[in-house]
């Protein structure tokens, strides 16, 4: 316990003794939004010429200055650092719990979203090649998992939003083509939405990839008896 306490302790002297105001250079180059991972973004912005951040629902978070370009963040228990090459990013200090992994943020073009930001503004375009770029650089990413997408799809269909849960499950099956499921889904949005037509193409789909599909020859046998 000792051993954790005496650097928060040194760490908290440091600030103390700290100006927390920065430059205008700095705020200049350090302002904007970064890539927290795939689909999470950590925002900087000043006031006063003090350092806050935007994350996870807080958009009043303090940073506490150590020096010029590091400043330790409470909520995350890490010390970040601003490094400007090769490009501007915020890198987290080493540390033990790390286990030897370099996490590094990258900053954000101007007018850059992420997957879900895109899909929320109602540009499912960007959103799906946003998507595919993630999967395309990282299969395992978990923002693109199918499971996780779908669910993404029932909670718009809890909220009757059928069309967001249909522009959901569409995404889905560009980036899982070969699966019944992602096809079985997208056929019920439709269904629930009493587009006949579009809900069996997609449920006629699911079942000519997975011929025993009980979910789709389920809503497939519902729809034929009209």
């Amino acid at each position: 316990m000792k051993k954790f306490l005496f650097p928060t302790f040194l760490l908290l002297i440091l600030v103390s003794c700290t100006s927390q105001k920065n430059s205008e250079d700095f705020i200049k180059n350090t302002e904007g939004r970064y890539l927290f991972n795939a689909n999470e973004v950590l925002e900087i912005y000043f006031k006063d010429a003090i350092l806050y951040a935007k994350w996870r629902g807080n958009d009043n978070i303090e940073l506490l200055k150590v020096n010029d370009s590091s400043f330790y963040m409470k909520e995350l228990n890490e010390k970040i650092l601003f490094v400007t090459q090769p490009e501007m990013h915020i890198q987290l200090a080493p540390k033990r719990e790390h286990k030897g992994v370099k996490y590094n943020f990258r900053k954000l073009k101007k007018g850059e979203k992420t997957p879900i930001e895109y899909f929320e503004n109602k540009d499912y375009d960007k959103a799906l090649a946003a998507y595919q770029t993630i999967q395309q650089k990282d299969s395992l990413n978990l923002v693109i998992k199918e499971r996780r997408i779908n669910r993404i799809g029932y909670r718009y269909i809890r909220n009757n939003d059928f069309d967001n849960a249909i522009e959901i499950f569409k995404i889905n099956t560009v980036l899982y083509p070969k699966s019944s499921n992602t096809f079985d889904s997208l056929g019920e949005a439709y269904y629930l939405k009493k587009d006949t037509v579009n809900a069996l193409i997609n449920f006629k789909k699911a079942l000519s990839i997975n011929p025993e599909n009980r979910s789709a020859k389920r809503f497939l046998k519902k729809l034929t008896k009209k």
